[in-house]
């Protein structure tokens, strides 16, 4: 027992070692600033709660200069990054399924008048104003789930959206990225089962599967409560005497009138431990009535008929307490059989594993910390807070739990990525790292005492597409120093 423990260690040791050095070759330029800078978030003590306390890290052997001249004047090489991501071991189902899920985090900067880019992003807050809108920078995430109840997810992917985008075909060009490189680097075979891309409710799940229908992938979505779905045209039709071409939908699916819904496929109850009785019930061959409007209006020819399974959970219970309200799925497969049905509601289930990635990142590797300006800046810094998350991941059986004396012992396959991050420096000290030593220098002179900055930054306006296309640009009277000024006295009455 001792023997195989030793050689899983052994494996995972030369996989961090791997991915270190190959991280190091995805540098090119400012290399050893950029990678000390990712190894001292790994090290560091706690949270990070500034950018410029990791130049105080013992592994960051350069001043606090370097580290900012790393961010806003170093470079990486991004796609060999993402191939290297994609490379490394990653968890799957129980099946031998990748489960991948897909979701965007905002890097709110609302005073941040002189970045770039900016784009208006949706908050979900506590109080009466619960949903709002903050400038900053949208990230959309491709991370893989694993199965069980954990706080780990395996990193993909991440790109900025730019202000305006197109959401769901954004997100189907990254999906197919993703996919590609998957392949390239032997995680999906021909034969193997197809990967499911899990979404939330903010998604046009059935467009997704329209843009995605020539890969092995299956779509599985959250559908509001308000969507009403359509049913497939009745075999055989028949026509009525006024005569007429066949209709293309059938009748309507309103998810809030149960008198529309028919005949239950496939139904399904489960016992669990934290919802109680989970009932699932699903119906097959529904598809969304689409119009030529939006996304649709330039499509070229007949609007196509996009059909899958709606699935309808219901649990006894929430561990918080709160409503247990239905919640409905579509799957982007037709003929769903019971351990489908299952296997959908589970895996949407973990997708809110990711939520605890987002907040890891947030609030321990300090992710949305720096107040960078630079639109570029802050996605070199979010690579190194991917790069640093997976090699947390991937030092996960090396890990000892180097627990608080108020901390409960932790078993070593149930670390959380935080107690993993407490012992990675022990775990440096003898992988080593690539960067070289820094040479000595002095300061530059600055900028005389007593001299004002004669290069005033730029300010940008918060993106805004209008629904013509065209961006959206202040009104005269709306800019600095466009208001008349006022004339003083009065004007007299006579």
């Amino acid at each position: 027992m001792e023997l195989v423990e030793q050689g899983v260690q052994q494996d995972a040791f030369a996989t961090v070692t791997k991915f270190r050095s190959e991280l190091y070759a995805c540098m090119v330029s400012r290399s050893d600033a950029l990678f000390e800078l990712c190894d001292a978030l790994l090290c560091t003590d706690g949270s990070v709660r500034t950018l410029v306390d990791l130049a105080l890290a013992p592994e960051h052997r350069r001043g606090h200069g370097a580290l900012y001249s790393g961010l806003n004047q170093g470079r990486i090489d991004v796609a060999r990054l993402r191939r290297a991501l994609a490379g490394v071991p990653l968890p799957r189902a129980r099946d031998g399924r990748l489960v991948l899920a897909v979701d965007v985090s905002p890097w709110l900067r609302p005073d941040a008048d002189t970045c770039s880019d900016r784009s208006f992003c949706h908050t979900f807050g506590r109080g009466e104003g619960k949903h709002q809108m903050v400038p900053g920078w949208p990230y959309s995430f491709v991370a893989a789930l694993v199965t069980g109840r954990t706080s780990w997810t395996a990193l993909l992917d991440a790109i900025r959206l730019e202000p305006g985008a197109d959401l769901a075909a954004v997100t189907a060009g990254q999906v197919r990225d993703v996919i590609e490189r998957l392949m390239q680097a032997g995680q999906w075979r021909a034969g193997d089962p197809d990967v499911t891309f899990v979404f939330d409710a903010g998604y046009d799940a059935p467009r997704i599967a329209h843009l995605l229908a020539d890969l092995p992938v299956e779509v599985l979505g959250r559908l509001r409560s308000d969507r009403v779905m359509r049913k497939p045209v009745p075999v055989p039709w028949i026509c009525p005497p006024q005569g007429g071409r066949p209709p293309k939908h059938g009748g309507e699916f309103v998810f809030g009138r149960p008198e529309t819904w028919g005949e239950v496929t496939v139904a399904t109850v489960t016992d669990t431990d934290r919802y109680g009785t989970a009932t699932a019930r699903a119906w097959d061959r529904l598809h969304p009535r689409l119009t030529r409007r939006a996304a649709w209006g330039d499509h070229e020819g007949p609007l196509p008929i996009i059909e899958g399974t709606v699935i309808r959970l219901t649990v006894a219970k929430l561990p918080s307490g709160g409503v247990n309200k239905p919640v409905w799925l579509w799957w982007s497969r037709t003929g769903a059989r019971a351990q489908d049905v299952d296997r959908c509601w589970q895996a949407f289930l973990r997708r809110f594993d990711v939520e605890h990635t987002f907040r890891l990142l947030k609030q321990t590797l300090g992710w949305t910390r720096p107040k960078l300006r630079d639109s570029q800046a802050a996605d070199r810094w979010t690579w190194l807070v991917l790069a640093a998350h997976t090699q947390l991941r991937l030092a996960r059986p090396l890990s000892r739990d180097l627990r608080r004396p108020w901390e409960r012992p932790a078993e070593p396959n149930r670390l959380t990525p935080a107690r993993v991050r407490r012992g990675f420096r022990n775990l440096r000290a003898k992988a080593g790292t690539p960067a070289g030593a820094p040479k000595p220098t002095r300061p530059g002179p600055g900028r005389p005492p007593g001299s004002k900055n004669q290069r005033p930054a730029t300010r940008y306006d918060v993106g805004r597409i209008l629904a013509t296309g065209e961006s959206y640009t202040r009104p005269a009277h709306h800019k600095v120093g466009t208001k008349p000024r006022r004339i003083g006295g009065s004007a007299s009455s006579d």
